[in-house]
């Protein structure tokens, strides 16, 4: 009797739903806090980097589009490679490999090794978010992907806002050089923490519960409201961005062949052009231009980060709540809205305080929408060929994140910072051009 009760409280135990996931995206939220960290470090070592090496600006923009362009190259290959042997091994190793390019970048004698370093850490880093995305969708249940996704966006936000004073600091006691040193040693213990806890499924973990796996793998995940609580009537906006019932994009040859994922590829492009720029070239500016301290400039070169987080998270409780899911309005108002703060940075003020707001504010308004183009295409695609769709977009703003900062070190070189701005308002109004000749894939059009 004693026995049986016993294996009865065993089998209780294990089906009752553990909580393991929220561990894993815990660990998500610090990795790629840390990754986007490794990337950013680079913003804040330039103007010493230049200084020691005479690089022109350039030279300069360069070094910042190597790993980008590294970055755009390993995204299509990574999916492959996750498809074909999981995610476990390959994110560990790919981890591991960041931070030692990270380290060997802070051990660079010469401009020519630092750019070979910066494409290695691109290479080595573009498998993370692939990798990222697929461990959501494995170990999340339908209703709780997006706020692991959410979590996921803010990091990469959150990073760039450590780095400035954190670096700072760094500069103040030692040098540049250690900035990557110390930046390398948190992803070699966090890979070693993933590789142990994070399997390629939930139900291979002996720390997830049976009835946790049961839960993730459930389809249903509790009610569902039946209706709205407000209906949504904007007919307006729907004629605005040209919302209709779109057939799926069932294969990939239908995925190649749509204009609507190549316009919001190009549309990527262009803002993922402009955030790699200040995220490069903004605490240049701040030495050069505003001539702040390095204490000064490391803290309001976070304030755009800090908007962004801020931004990210507004933007999608709007899309959700408020506009019913529809994505492409929020990232038309960001692409317009960056194109104002853009020419209002051309007279921006030298009060730390006040360009910290200024700076704050353009995060915000640039990332209200800017999750949003990776979502647009769920609405297109199956889940077959959503990876596909999504990796065709992520690939093309990888790109123009790798072009836009060196043509902004080449207009630094022949003109000044007001036609760097200048540049960057005209990317915006791209985007915002682009974007406005794709439709709105929606259920429920009211345009009609």
């Amino acid at each position: 009797m004693s026995q049986n009760l016993a294996d009865i409280q065993t089998k209780a135990i294990a089906e009752k739903p553990t909580k393991f996931r929220w561990v894993v995206a815990g660990l998500i939220f610090l990795v790629y806090t840390i990754a986007a960290a490794d990337r950013a470090n680079m913003g804040m070592a330039l103007p010493f980097i230049r200084k020691e090496f005479q690089m022109s600006n350039t030279e300069a923009g360069a070094l910042v589009s190597f790993f980008l362009l590294a970055y755009a190259i390993a995204q299509i290959p990574s999916g492959f490679a996750y498809s074909k042997f999981g995610v476990r091994k390959i994110f560990s190793f790919a981890m591991i490999m960041t931070s030692i390019f990270t380290g060997l970048i802070g051990s660079s004698s010469s401009p020519l090794m630092m750019k070979i370093y910066r494409f290695g850490l691109g290479l080595a880093e573009g498998p993370l978010p692939i990798g990222i995305t697929s461990t959501i969708n494995n170990w999340f249940p339908p209703r709780e992907k997006g706020f692991a996704t959410g979590l996921f966006l803010s990091a990469a936000k959150f990073g760039p806002v450590l780095v400035p004073p954190i670096c700072a600091l760094i500069i103040q006691i030692s040098s540049w050089h250690y900035i990557f040193y110390w930046f390398a040693l948190p992803g070699i213990f966090l890979s070693v923490v993933w590789y142990i806890l994070v399997k390629n499924h939930p139900s291979e973990s002996p720390y997830c519960s049976a009835g946790e796996v049961k839960y993730i793998e459930s389809e249903q995940t509790g009610q569902r409201a039946a209706v709205q609580k407000k209906p949504y009537s904007l007919r307006w906006l729907d004629r605005l961005i040209r919302a209709r019932k779109a057939d799926p994009l069932d294969t990939n040859a239908r995925v190649f062949g749509s204009w609507n994922i190549w316009g919001s590829t190009l549309g990527y492009f262009f803002m993922m052009g402009i955030t790699n720029v200040l995220l490069a070239w903004i605490p240049t500016y701040l030495i050069d231009v505003k001539h702040f301290t390095i204490m000064k400039m490391g803290f309001v070169a976070s304030a755009p980060w800090m908007g962004a987080v801020v931004g990210n998270m507004l933007g999608g409780w709007f899309s959700d709540n408020v506009i019913n899911k529809r994505r492409k309005p929020l990232i038309m108002v960001s692409s317009l809205s960056t194109v104002f703060m853009m020419y209002a940075l051309i007279n921006a003020p030298n009060e730390p305080i006040l360009l910290g707001t200024l700076l704050f504010v353009t995060g915000i308004l640039m990332n209200f929408g800017f999750s949003a183009y990776m979502v647009y295409p769920m609405g297109l695609t199956t889940k077959k060929t959503f990876p596909i769709a999504g990796s065709v977009i992520n690939t093309g703003g990888q790109l123009g994140g790798a072009c836009a900062p060196l043509i902004a070190g080449m207009i630094l070189d022949a003109y000044s910072w007001d036609a760097v701005f200048m540049f960057l308002a005209a990317s915006s109004l791209a985007s915002l051009l682009l974007i406005s000749t794709i439709t709105e894939p929606v259920e429920d059009p009211l345009n009609t």
